[in-house]
């Protein structure tokens, strides 16, 4: 079996997992963010066929499809990292040194916002706010939570519990 067919079993069954989800709706009129949610969790992002099988699957023109899609920031179009990092950037988190330790993450990986390492392992992006105010600055490592990040050293360590 080549990788080609093994990613393309992959992507078939992810099609299907998606398929299914769509299927179950008991509405499908309004139902396009919950289903771009679910397809943004499965594929890690919402790629252009991804955006015209939803299309197709929801009866919604894909301009629509794209126009959701890019208007909200927690939808990407970008692969993530397997390990994706956000640092939120409200004003509690941003005020108490968040722009800092975004920094150090950008240093530290060799990446900006919104790219991911060669490797795969990382990406990192800013959010605007998590709600979790009282620990800020928050840092998010896939759904973990990490709060009162403040030095370098403490940054180092959360990408180290991450390294293979």
């Amino acid at each position: 079996m080549s990788c080609e067919s093994c990613n393309n079993e992959l992507a078939n069954d992810l099609y299907a997992q998606l398929e299914k989800f769509i299927d179950e709706l008991p509405e499908k009129r309004g139902a396009l963010i919950s289903v771009l949610h679910k397809a943004q969790s499965l594929f890690g992002y919402l790629p252009k066929e991804v955006q015209i099988f939803v299309g197709r699957k929801l009866n919604v023109p894909v301009s629509q499809v794209y126009g959701v899609v890019s208007f909200y920031s927690f939808f990407t179009m970008i692969p993530k990292g397997k390990h994706p990092i956000a640092v939120c950037m409200g004003t509690a988190c941003y005020v108490r040194g968040a722009d800092k330790i975004l920094d150090v993450f950008k240093r530290e990986l060799g990446i900006e916002v919104g790219q991911t390492t060669e490797d795969g392992k990382f990406s990192i992006d800013a959010l605007r706010c998590v709600g979790a105010c009282g620990l800020a600055p928050v840092v998010l490592v896939g759904e973990k939570v990490y709060g009162r990040i403040s030095t370098a050293e403490e940054v180092k360590k959360i990408i180290s519990e991450y390294q293979e």
